[in-house]
């Protein structure tokens, strides 16, 4: 519903009973969003958390009730304090994503509220970079839709384009696709993924080696 640490509360009526309220969080992960997408729902069926797959990446946990203290809501009638948590997996990147994890409650008082956020109730994050602590590192380039190229001796991105393109204006396209901020800083990078679209015909099915 909303995404950083800003909630929304509305008071409990007179009567009691279905005030509801929202508070999110989110984190960056080196994942792309459908590969974020599986890995969340498999942190949550490790912690034995139910929930619905629903579009656009979308996961709603199922309602979870809320243990709060029954003294202070004891002469409350019609109160069910329970909480869930929608997430949302948001492309922030071609190969970078973030999770956005809300927290629904319905008759939780907003004091209460911090204590049910996902990475306090769940762990929802740090379990996260657990499980992604154990998997191969995220390719540095594209799976698909392109060609990679080895950087020759002493080659920038504007010389990379003009060789692979034949436009040296496409390096910044070229820099954009493989996270990379500058045509000459390519400290540590190997090979540069170059997408079909701007491979002239002759080369759209080879690259160096």
């Amino acid at each position: 519903m909303i995404a950083g640490c800003a909630a929304l509360y509305a008071p409990y009526g007179a009567a009691g009973g279905g005030s509801e309220a929202a508070q999110g969080e989110q984190h960056d992960t080196p994942y792309t969003a459908q590969e974020t997408f599986v890995m969340t729902q498999d942190v949550l069926r490790g912690e034995g958390v139910l929930f619905e797959v629903r579009p656009e990446d979308h996961v709603v946990t199922n309602w979870r009730p809320a243990h709060i203290n029954t003294s202070v809501f004891g002469s409350l009638v019609g109160l069910n304090p329970q909480y869930r948590y929608v997430i949302e997996i948001v492309p922030t990147g071609t190969r970078t994503s973030r999770i956005v994890a809300n927290l629904e409650t319905q008759d939780i008082p907003d004091s209460d509220l911090a204590a049910y956020l996902p990475s306090k109730r769940l762990n929802l994050f740090t379990k996260f970079d657990q499980l992604a602590a154990k998997l191969p590192p995220p390719s540095p380039t594209p799976r698909e839709g392109g060609v990679n190229f080895a950087l020759l001796p002493g080659e920038d991105l504007r010389a990379l384009a003009k060789r692979a393109t034949g436009n040296e204006d496409n390096w910044r396209q070229i820099a954009k696709d493989n996270g990379l901020t500058s045509a000459s800083d390519l400290s540590g990078v190997q090979t540069i993924w170059v997408r079909d679209t701007m491979l002239p015909s002759t080369k759209g099915t080879s690259s160096a080696p």
